[in-house]
């Protein structure tokens, strides 16, 4: 049960966030976002009359018929998505070596995609994970609804801090009927990956953004440290002026970055970096302008 001071605290924080996220989305971002995800379906328009090029499926042969020379339906496609931000808010994401945590970076994000969902007139909604689905919030339209979403993030506490991708994917797939754009936000130091987002991709927009802190990339030397496992609470202490050991440690997280978006390739998976030092706007905007252009071809 959060206190009065925490609750105070969270709400100063989602209200900060709701002012950066709105003029980032005014600024730069509500374009970006409308050039980088298509309707999801397509709605009739009008008939006109059949020209060359045209597909025949598109005929209408009752119209044909009564006007004695060939018509077509035209169709408009239909622009309201339903948008998805999954969120990890697993014991690892809770870590930050620089003045933000992962999950503050990843409420952050979330902020900026759901306002520019909401400019573009597209409902959001949102999943909670740790080792299990712990809140579900179907998606809607508003930006008080997007609100509560961002204190969700920032406020849950789940039991069990441990990580379950698998779970997450198999709760989307079940309970998304309508084929969505999904955001997973997670720092994706989980396994399985390969087959649980594979089967997400193939039922909805799947794009994943990886939520990572400069420690976990590089162990600094700053002689004998006692680390700890946030999600089983394991402890052992490591000496980091040991330059093998340094070295040893970067390449297995190398190895492990590079096996995420490994996965993330087989299944066609759009991503982008977010580090808790790095400027994740520039990385979400980097992410529209690509699916933007990949649009366009």
């Amino acid at each position: 049960m959060l206190t009065d001071s925490e609750i105070d605290e969270i709400m100063a924080r989602v209200r900060r966030l709701e002012i950066k996220a709105r003029r980032l989305v005014r600024e730069s971002f509500s374009g970006q976002y409308l050039s980088s995800f298509r309707g999801q379906g397509i709605d009739f328009d009008d008939y006109r009359e059949y020209q060359h090029g045209d597909e025949t499926r598109f005929i209408d042969w009752n119209v044909t018929a009564r006007m004695q020379q060939p018509y077509v339906r035209k169709f408009h496609e239909e622009r309201e998505a339903n948008v998805i931000v999954a969120v990890d808010i697993s014991g690892s994401v809770d870590y930050g070596s620089i003045q933000y945590s992962k999950r503050e970076i990843a409420a952050e994000a979330a902020a900026v995609l759901g306002f520019s969902a909401l400019q573009n007139g597209d409902k959001v909604g949102l999943l909670l994970f740790a080792s299990e689905p712990l809140l579900f919030v179907p998606p809607e339209k508003g930006s008080r609804h997007l609100l509560r979403m961002i204190r969700e993030i920032l406020a849950a506490k789940p039991a069990d801090p441990a990580t379950s991708i698998r779970n997450a994917c198999d709760m989307l797939v079940r309970t998304l009927r309508r084929r969505s754009v999904v955001f997973m936000i997670s720092d994706f130091q989980s396994d399985p990956l390969d087959k649980p987002l594979g089967k997400l991709a193939r039922k909805h927009d799947t794009i994943a953004l990886r939520v990572g802190d400069p420690l976990e990339r590089d162990l600094p030397e700053v002689g004998t440290v006692t680390m700890v496992d946030p999600e089983t609470g394991f402890e052992t202490k490591v000496n980091t002026r040991n330059p093998n050991l340094r070295m040893a440690y970067g390449k297995m997280a190398a190895r492990h970055r590079q096996g995420v978006r490994g996965v993330f390739r087989k299944h066609g998976i759009d991503h982008a970096p977010l580090h808790t030092d790095g400027d994740i706007f520039m990385s979400l905007h980097k992410l529209l302008k690509r699916r933007a252009r990949k649009r366009t071809r």
